[in-house]
């Protein structure tokens, strides 16, 4: 009997360990080792001074196997609805679906919810460890994982949020910059296969790790605190004008680094589920909108570049002007003006502008051509160069399809569209000697390495001479120095400020049809030795002024003023010079031009 015994044994034996080997380590392999995915640090993205404006924190996606609630492995009939009644209320999901999910046949990984607090894995944890202690089959938590993970947060929660973007649910780039650079910050990741029993990783067993490659680090030109001051003053002012928004940007026009970006209304990246999907995105990159009165700078530069005419040059304005098949109108009723070329700007006269506009040419044809190749220059009706998800390059037709009218209102900013930055980047050109410089928003990157690499030298190109920036940058002081000008609520006390406003009649997006008014201010400072280009920029004001020097001027001189003090910018050194505005008819000639 004894050995009758044994050999049933020894044959057992012999079946388990020689002939059937493979096929039970096989079975014991199904249940014991896991593979996972290692996700890789998000690198972090920080203002011009490393400060944190979107960064990562430590998260968990809470993994199941459905293999193992099925009634043969986990040895109840109902295991799916046990642990589900147990989950919800840690993970803040719907007990119903997470048992559909612990229920699916055929699968091995399913996830249960995705970037859950360290304190939710360990109080899920706690409870796997109480049922295991029960016995073997109580544990209805066994096929219960966790794949360390991470969780995008935002610091300072809607500060340039239009800018930086968020990352959707899968903790990929959904908007912004976020999105723009999403494969460099994303990074690679990795993968770790490990034993387990009972849920738990066995120590003693090994594991196989390819680790993951954390994400490069981005730092912006950005400044928090003027990027701060930008937004608190615009969304002051949105609010006040019951406008549909508004948009504020600070530039550094010897470099094109973008200081400031803002939008309002703006929304909190931490708690897209409370944002208006209209505000998601970043306007002053996207919205097209026609300039108005702003754009006459291009236009006075390209008169006075080409010699056309000179800001003494004498202009008879008409208080009505029939071209086309319109007659023009200045934005209050006059008589006859006489202004000079810089009393055209400095008054902001349509009509005054149309009549100089056309000494760039022997024909209309002819100067319509020659506006056009300098709004080009300028940068309009292209991509500004910084590559952002949804930029507008804005609209400027081929002056051969300019209709009748568009010829004469392009001069002075409609018949055209820009985005804010393409309109700031413009007054920097001026405020740089006439060197446009490609706007940037990216000051450099770390990658895994650690190295810091700056970003590559923007493009710079000649717009106009450098005389001519000097002339015209005096002109848009008159703008603002002026008693006759239409900027006098941008001065500051000290600084020499050169500036232009605008009041165009706005599209609207939903319509296509004029409704309402774009009102904007742009303009740089100090005037003598340019170093902040600010522009400012309110669609559709329905309460109060709607005048661009009214309600943007203001803007403008509070964050100038911050941004001035907050980069240790000194006071001009010498006064503004005086041009003249207005002449005498009744004066003797003299050898100025004279224009109408």
């Amino acid at each position: 009997m004894l050995t009758l015994v044994m050999s049933v044994f020894v044959v057992r034996l012999l079946q388990v360990q020689a002939v059937d080997a493979s096929a039970y380590a096989a079975k014991a392999a199904v249940n014991r080792w896991v593979t996972h995915e290692v996700t890789a640090d998000r690198g972090t993205i920080t203002d011009r001074s490393g400060v944190d404006l979107a960064t990562t924190v430590d998260a968990y996606d809470i993994t199941a196997d459905p293999y193992l609630f099925t009634p043969a492995q986990a040895k109840v009939n109902d295991a799916p609805q046990q642990a589900a009644q147990l989950l919800a209320p840690i993970v803040g999901g719907d007990a119903t679906k997470i048992a559909q999910q612990l229920a699916t046949p055929n699968s091995r990984y399913q996830i249960i919810a995705q970037q859950q607090s360290p304190q939710a894995w360990n109080q899920i944890q706690d409870l796997k460890s109480t049922l295991a202690a029960k016995g073997p089959n109580a544990n209805v938590l066994a096929g219960i994982f966790h794949v360390p993970h991470s969780k995008r947060v935002y610091p300072a929660g809607d500060l340039a949020a239009g800018v930086v973007g968020f990352v959707n649910s899968q903790g990929q780039g959904a908007g912004g910059l976020e999105s723009m650079l999403d494969k460099e910050l994303a990074g690679k990741n990795g993968k770790i296969r490990y034993a387990q029993s009972d849920g738990r990783q066995v120590p003693t067993a090994g594991s196989q790790e390819q680790p993951a490659v954390p994400g490069t680090d981005v730092q912006l030109t950005l400044d928090r605190d003027i990027q701060w001051a930008a937004q608190s003053a615009i969304t002051k002012q949105v609010q006040k004008s019951k406008a549909d928004r508004g948009y504020v940007i600070v530039q550094d026009p010897r470099t094109g680094q973008v200081l400031a970006m803002a939008d309002a209304p703006g929304f909190n990246p931490n708690d897209l589920t409370h944002a208006d999907p209209a505000s998601l995105g970043n306007a002053a990159m996207q919205d097209a909108y026609e300039p108005g009165s702003v754009s006459k700078l291009m236009s006075m530069s390209a008169i006075i570049d080409t010699g056309a005419a000179t800001p003494t040059t004498r202009v008879t304005v008409p208080g009505t002007l029939p071209r086309a098949d319109r007659i023009f109108h200045d934005d209050v009723d006059h008589g006859t003006w006489y202004l000079t070329l810089n009393g055209v700007l400095a008054k902001s006269s349509n009509i005054g502008t149309i009549e100089a506009s056309g000494q760039l040419g022997k024909t209309q044809p002819q100067a319509n051509q020659v506006l056009y190749d300098y709004l080009r220059k300028f940068g309009i009706g292209q991509p500004t160069g910084i590559g952002f998800p949804g930029e507008t390059p804005g609209i400027l037709a081929k002056p051969q399809k300019w209709n009748a009218s568009q010829q004469y209102t392009i001069p002075f900013g409609q018949g055209l569209s820009v985005n804010a930055l393409q309109a700031t980047s413009v007054y920097s050109t001026i405020a740089n000697g006439g060197v446009r410089v490609e706007p940037s928003l990216i000051r450099g990157t770390t990658g895994p390495d650690g190295r810091f690499v700056p970003a590559a030298a923007p493009k710079k190109t000649r717009v106009v001479s450098a005389q001519t920036a000097r002339t015209v940058s005096q002109m848009l002081e008159s703008v603002v120095g002026s008693e006759q000008g239409t900027g006098i609520n941008a001065r500051i006390d000290g600084y020499r400020v050169a500036g232009k406003t605008g009041t165009a009649n706005r599209v609207d997006p939903l319509t296509g049809r004029y409704k309402g008014y774009t009102s904007s201010f742009l303009g740089f400072a100090p005037a003598d030795k340019p170093r902040v280009t600010i522009s400012c920029v309110i669609q559709n004001p329905t309460k109060g002024s709607y005048f661009g020097g009214d309600i943007c001027g203001p803007v403008f001189k509070q964050v100038m003023q911050f941004a001035l003090k907050s980069l240790g910018v000194p006071p001009s050194g010498a006064p503004a010079p005086k041009l003249p505005v207005t002449w005498n008819p009744s004066d003797p000639a003299t050898n100025d031009k004279k224009v109408g």
